[in-house]
């Protein structure tokens, strides 16, 4: 398992945590964290200690481009316990821009699952039966996807269509499909068989500004913003950062 995570989780205390667990971990933190450095790489990156963790840590200069123009250039320091030769700093980079796909997740759980209803229990105990709930069956539905994407190499795993697995996977529910006795039951066939016969389009890079809702305050936004979501490329130097490593 790897975890992707954000700055703000680069903490000592909880990188020792998730290497004790068995998992690899790939997490951004400023640029200005000075680690003792023990190696470095011919790509850039360097080995250092993070605690009692050795971890490989990752710089790089990362700029968006909108319209063929420079959109917006930002440094980047990442820590990984990758730190076999075989990870390139380049790959990891790009491996990371891939962290913003919780937020897909968050939306399939909320707006394609629930689609839009609340919770109904109205005790605590019956609020966290209900997300274990939730969270079993997009974990059940997520697997299905994955299995059919690894049987079809030329279908990429972010092509897989949440909506169709779910819409599939009621189906069978709603029909009792497999109810007869001796009827063999092939749920995650069944749905692996709907993703792959009509894949999403291939992923674009796109990039659409934060914006802060305020539909219910007096206080609202100032000046004109940019909803639209702009096509994008983004281009990776590697061993740039605002501060020169230790």
């Amino acid at each position: 398992m790897l975890l992707l995570a954000d700055r703000n989780f680069a903490v000592c205390d909880l990188v020792e945590q998730i290497h004790a667990t068995g998992a690899d971990l790939l997490i951004r933190c400023k640029t200005n964290r000075k680690f003792p450095t023990i190696g470095r790489y011919r790509d850039g990156s360097r080995l250092a200690l993070l605690g009692g963790v050795v971890v490989r840590v990752i710089d790089a200069e990362i700029t968006v481009h909108t319209d063929g123009k420079p959109h917006h250039t930002g440094q980047y320091r990442l820590i990984t316990t990758l730190t076999d030769c075989q990870f390139s700093a380049l790959d990891l980079i790009t491996l990371y821009h891939q962290r913003w796909e919780i937020e897909t997740a968050f939306l399939e759980m909320k707006s394609t699952t629930l689609d839009g209803r609340v919770l109904r229990a109205r005790t605590p105990t019956g609020i966290e039966q209900e997300v274990y709930a939730l969270l079993t069956t997009y974990q059940a539905l997520r697997l299905a996807m994955a299995g059919a994407t690894d049987h079809a190499p030329d279908i990429a795993p972010d092509r897989a269509s949440f909506t169709i697995a779910l819409t599939t996977a009621r189906d069978q529910v709603i029909q009792a499909a497999g109810v007869i006795a001796a009827t063999a039951i092939d749920l995650i066939g069944v749905i692996g068989r709907a993703v792959l016969a009509d894949p999403l389009p291939e992923r674009r890079i796109r990039i659409s500004p934060r914006v802060v809702k305020r539909a219910i305050s007096k206080h609202r936004a100032k000046g004109v913003i940019d909803r639209t979501d702009h096509k994008a490329t983004i281009t990776i130097a590697l061993g740039l950062t605002s501060s020169p490593a230790p």
